[in-house]
């Protein structure tokens, strides 16, 4: 037992989540006491992520922030950023060890090698198995089923970070969701960067392992995180349709709304299959919250094609928007165009999306007011309220003395606050 303090920054996607979560676990293990990222720490472990400018440099402030925060202490820098920065990384004040997407699994290995600053950031093609544990003190478990991606879409840099697409067998995720359920989650969450491309990893369909945790005993819900649109077949979606297990929620990324920008993107779909899945989603699905990325100024988008793209969002049920400035990744071939969109372009069709977005939003929290939905406890707040999310992905917050952690309770939503929604039990 070591009696030393470990603080944890994760930034990023789903995986990110579920794959520090299983780092933390092991830090706690060996005797490490974990703190609040901020807080004195021995060590301090970033978890980050590369896919935009802003992301980049929010890592740097953090980085920043750890030193200052524990002069004396270790600072860890891992995953994608430091997998395609490393050079970069390792010049700041206070790093002391830069580990890539594989690396960061390994990290006693190299904690226990000389205090010198180390660069470990040799990315293999090996599956590392990841979730949330009970040391994150989330009530959703994130478990990571696949990693990696084959797609080289112009924009994204992940394929150079994370590798080749790859993913765990249906034998060892049931096993690995079983060992969540013992532990009390009720709610599991399939994450990866590019999860349709299960069955070309292992030979197994996505529908088949989709079936097999909806029957599991404990598992009172399941999401999948963002799935590709051109990967969501009709078996997939009789078996979505099959148990009330699985929750109205979808994440379908469009990226743009327009058929040429799409193709510069190299996208697997058009506008028309797109527009198509989601209305099926939805007459399907008639209450279903649907979040959509979008990606703002990429090269040589026109206003019309904004537009176009803008139109599509306002037109089709999507309920959550994730909005992104196109960001020029270094190895890329959008980062070789000419024809870049200048920032304040950028800036101002990104508030237009946002303002759409928190229309609709709103429009569709309206929609269900009146209505009855269970709804997944996770925290309580300083007020007194108690926060969760209802089925459709709505957040809800109801005023209890008692813990509802982990509860999954009914909740008639009442009226919305300052854009808040509340509820009653």
């Amino acid at each position: 037992m070591t009696g030393k303090k470990v603080s944890f920054h994760t930034l990023g996607c789903r995986l990110n989540f579920s794959e520090s979560g299983t780092i933390a676990q092991e830090f706690k293990d060996r005797g490490y006491q974990i703190v609040e990222f901020g807080a004195p720490s021995d060590i301090t472990f970033l978890n980050t992520c590369t896919v935009t400018d802003k992301a980049d440099s929010t890592c740097r402030n953090l980085i920043r922030k750890a030193h200052k925060s524990s002069p004396e202490g270790r600072v860890i820098v891992a995953g994608c950023y430091a997998q395609m920065e490393s050079e970069a990384i390792s010049q700041m004040q206070g790093v002391d060890l830069v580990l890539g997407t594989s690396e960061k699994y390994k990290v006693f290995e190299y904690l226990d090698e000389d205090e010198q600053q180390a660069i470990q950031i040799d990315q293999t093609n090996e599956f590392w198995e990841a979730s949330t544990t009970l040391v994150d003190e989330h009530t959703r478990a994130f478990l990571k089923i696949q990693d990696g991606c084959n797609y080289i879409c112009s924009y994204c840099i992940i394929p150079f970070a994370r590798g080749r697409s790859r993913a765990m067998s249906t034998e060892r995720v049931i096993a690995k969701a079983q060992g969540l359920l013992i532990k009390g989650f009720k709610e599991i969450v399939l994450t990866g960067v590019n999860i349709g491309e299960y069955e070309n990893n292992t030979g197994e369909k996505l529908s088949d392992l989709v079936d097999s945790l909806l029957k599991l005993d404990g598992l009172e819900r399941l999401r999948l995180s963002s799935v590709e649109p051109n990967t969501i077949d009709e078996k997939l979606f009789t078996t979505m349709q099959s148990s009330s297990k699985f929750l109205d929620h979808f994440h379908v990324p469009l990226q743009s709304g327009d058929d040429e920008t799409l193709k510069k993107m190299r996208r697997h779909y058009d506008v028309d299959f797109y527009s198509k899945l989601i209305l099926k989603i939805k007459a399907s699905f008639p209450n279903a919250g649907i979040g959509a990325d979008v990606i703002v100024g990429h090269p040589g988008e026109t206003q019309e094609q904004f537009q176009n793209t803008y139109d599509l969002m306002e037109k089709l049920p999507i309920t959550h928007f994730h909005v992104f400035p196109f960001s020029m990744r270094k190895g890329t071939t959008a980062a070789l165009e000419k024809d870049h969109i200048q920032h304040p372009i950028k800036k101002a069709r990104v508030q237009k999306m946002l303002e759409l977005g928190e229309k609709k939003l709103l429009e569709f929290s309206k929609l269900n007011l009146g209505r009855t939905s269970q709804v997944l406890f996770e925290r309580q707040d300083k007020a007194g309220f108690w926060e969760g999310y209802t089925t459709n992905f709505i957040r809800v917050k109801v005023l209890s003395n008692k813990n509802l952690k982990n509860c999954i309770l009914d909740v008639t939503l009442f009226e919305i606050t300052d854009g808040e929604v509340i509820g009653h039990l």
